[in-house]
């Protein structure tokens, strides 16, 4: 038991240490790829929740361009694919605020973010 509680904070260490060294690279790479703010958006918003729509939305352009995007980048390593009803989806690998990047503003609210209330509407009495 000592041995694998030994064991297991090497281990840890070790992850703690390539996170640390592989930052920077990960964050040039995403720069590289993502070299615009259209596809910082569409990466950003590709959460495996929302489908190519509801982003293609959101980004100002189509469901063909996000879907396009998603197969690059999938190929390239920086989303995975998720099997859902009706097709699949894809997930970033990387949150970009935790890398320093700016996430652009959506060109359109997402229709799931359209129906939440906010503070303003609610304190007015009105619907979000």
């Amino acid at each position: 038991m000592e041995q694998q509680n030994e064991q297991i904070r090497v281990l840890k260490e070790i992850l703690k240490w390539i996170k640390f060294a592989g930052t920077r690279e990960v964050k040039n790479v995403l720069l590289a790829i993502l070299d615009t703010e259209q596809k910082r958006l569409i990466y950003h918003l590709s959460d495996g929740e929302r489908g190519s729509l509801e982003i293609a939305k959101a980004a100002g352009t189509s469901d063909t361009t996000v879907r396009r995007q998603w197969a690059s980048w999938s190929r390239q390593g920086i989303v995975e694919p998720l099997k859902v009803r009706g097709g699949e989806r894809y997930r970033k690998s990387f949150e970009l605020e935790d890398l320093g990047i700016e996430v652009p503003q959506p060109k359109m609210v997402p229709a799931s973010e359209e129906s939440k209330p906010t503070a303003e509407n609610e304190a007015k009495g009105g619907k979000p």
